[in-house]
Formats: C-alpha cells, structure tokens, sequence
C-alpha cells in the first residue's frame, strides 16, 4: 500500500498519532492505515470545511483555507460546503455533526479550538475523515495539520527588527492561547537574533475562554496606536480578522508623520488588504494553509488518506515571509541566511516565551 505524498515543494514530517479513540491526543509508534471509499456524489467525494471564527472574508487564516478549498473545488470538480460558527462559536461540535451526517467523506475543522469537539464528532463518526488545522487529535480518521509558526515568527521579527529606526517593536496577539504564543516566541527570538536590545511591547485583545480577539479590529486599532504613541515603529498582529485595525492605525500614524510599519499573518495581507493600507505593511508570516488543505483533499480524493501529523515547516516552505510591495528587498539576502540556518538546524526557533 502506498504511503501518503504530498506535493515535490512540501517535504514533510510524518508521526502517527493512537487510534486508541478521539477523545485524547497522543503519539503512537504504529501508523494507520490507509482509509477508502469516500462519500460522493456522481462519483465525487463530498468535502466540508468549518471555519474558525469570522469565517471567509478575514483576509488571513480562514481565507488561506478558503483559498485551498476552492483550488480543489475548481480543479478536481468536488461537491464542497462551508460553514461558519456562530459568534461565540459554541456549535462549533454542532457544525461539524452536520456535515458529517450529510455524508461529507472528508471534514476539515479551521483551527485549535475545534481539537475537544473534533475528538468528540470523530468518535461517533469513524467512518468520516477529519483534518483539523493547528491542533492534534488523537483518531484514525483523524490527520492533524502542524504548521512551525515559530519559524516564520522568527524570519518576521528579523525584519522588524532591521528596519525598526527606534528599537521599539509591538506584538498583537489576538487570544493568548499556546498556539498564539507559538508565533509571539518566535517573533521575539528573530528580533533578538538581530538587534540583542530591542524593546518588545506584547499585547493580547483577550483571553480564554473569549475569542473575540481573533474578530475585534476596534480593539486591535485601539491597542496599536498605544503602541506606536509609545514609540514601537514595527507591529506584528497575530490576530486573524482583528488585523485590520492594526492597518489601520499604522496608515494613522503615518499620515501624521511618524512612518511606521504593521506585518501581517498567515496569508500575504499586502496582497489581500485594501489599496489604501498596503503602503504600511512591512510583510506577512506565511502560513501555506491553502496549500495543506488541497494537498489533504487530493490525497483524500485518491483513497490514501492516512491519520497522524503533517508539519509544515521553512525546509518544506510551509512557513515562509512575503515580500510583496519590496519593502525588504534590501534585507532579503540576510533575511534567506537565516532561513538557510533554521533549515539546517544551527538556528532552533523557541515555541515557548
């Protein structure tokens, strides 16, 4: 039986996780085996996906998914359906029941918080495959999606901090979560690596069990011009559809004459922001969950869908930093330098503060 391939780009990590029931995740020495006979429709296996909150149209996380989605819709002609949890996202579970029970033969869940509700809906639905976005669920129908946000982190604070002119930069998180975290240690590490002294003002719009940081760009806004009124010049958000007021306020603070940089998350947010905010992004942390998502239904399309853990790290591009708009054109050559170290391993991103 062939093992699951990804793409030639993406060289990645493969561990399987215990089929021992998806209601507790943990590392097994064994692999599961391949699972076949996708639900269809004429011949075409059913794919859903759910959303984390703010759903399509955040210009970040969930759009990366949308992206790999519609890809796979378009070229493999696949019956899909998404869904967006309510506001509070308290049917998240209820969501994914759903689409499970309307024969979707492959479900994705957008994100962390969907790793107790995903354990629960695997359970009851084994002969259901399930991916799930930065988080890990211990099931055989279950493949868990691991992207090293610690390492893109690292290649963005390295930016920041070479084109910071005051030494002062700002992290946004939007829920200090762990995963959130992740991206904050290594943001934080990559400044370091280049300017030893630099300040770092971190923030967080709210905390567990609230998540309305990740949809509250007001908040977002109002946090940033402290931070630039306080003297950072360079703000990385980690904050999902909140980082729209991070733009926001870096074209304010601008346009009264005090040029700043914002960087953004998981898709390139030079290319997704409107025209008028680009002038002010330094970058984005590139998280390639579209391509995640469309490798995960081309392999799920061809009977070979395998549980466990796939990472998406700098030495299979999975992670990565934009560099629309030329703003580190002239920063580039170290910039790759320091990838080169991270993928050889002379360079270990913390995933800890």
């Amino acid at each position: 039986m062939r093992r699951w391939r990804l793409a030639p780009w993406a060289v990645v990590l493969v561990t399987a996780l215990a089929a021992c029931g998806a209601d507790r995740a943990g590392p097994s020495a064994a692999p599961a085996a391949a699972r076949s006979g996708p639900a269809s429709v004429s011949g075409q296996p059913k794919v859903g996906l759910v959303f984390d909150l703010g759903g399509r149209g955040d210009a970040s996380f969930n759009d990366a998914a949308a992206a790999g989605l519609d890809r796979a819709e378009r070229e493999f002609g696949l019956p899909v359906r998404t869904l967006t949890p309510d506001s509070g996202g308290v049917n998240r579970e209820d969501l994914l029941r759903l689409l499970a029970s309307q024969g979707y033969g492959l479900v994705f869940a957008v994100g962390f918080a969907f790793a107790g509700p995903l354990a629960s809906v695997a359970r009851d639905f084994p002969a259901t495959d399930f991916a799930i976005i930065d988080a890990a669920v211990g099931a055989g129908n279950v493949v868990s999606l691991d992207f090293a946000a610690e390492q893109g982190s690292f290649l963005v604070g390295a930016a920041a901090a070479r084109k910071s002119k005051t030494g002062k930069l700002g992290f946004i998180g939007g829920v200090e979560t762990d995963a959130v975290r992740r991206f904050e240690a290594g943001f934080a590490a990559g400044v370091r690596q280049v300017r030893p002294l630099a300040g770092i003002d971190i923030r967080y719009l709210s905390q567990p069990p609230d998540l309305s940081g990740f949809t509250d760009p007001t908040r977002a806004r109002e946090v940033a011009l402290g931070m630039y009124q306080r003297g950072a010049d360079v703000i990385y958000h980690v904050s999902g559809g909140s980082g729209a007021g991070l733009f926001e306020a870096a074209r304010d603070t601008s346009s009264k004459g005090t040029p700043v940089w914002a960087i953004g998350v998981d898709s390139d947010q030079y290319q997704t922001a409107a025209p008028p905010l680009r002038p002010f992004i330094l970058t984005s942390m590139l998280k390639r969950v579209d391509v995640a998502v469309y490798e995960t239904i081309s392999t799920f399309r061809r009977g070979e869908f395998h549980s466990g853990v796939v990472r998406f790290d700098a030495a299979s591009g999975g992670v990565d930093y934009a560099t629309s708009g030329g703003a580190l054109d002239d920063i580039r050559p170290e910039l790759e330098a320091l990838k080169g170290q991270i993928v050889h391993g002379e360079i270990r991103v913390p995933v800890k503060p």
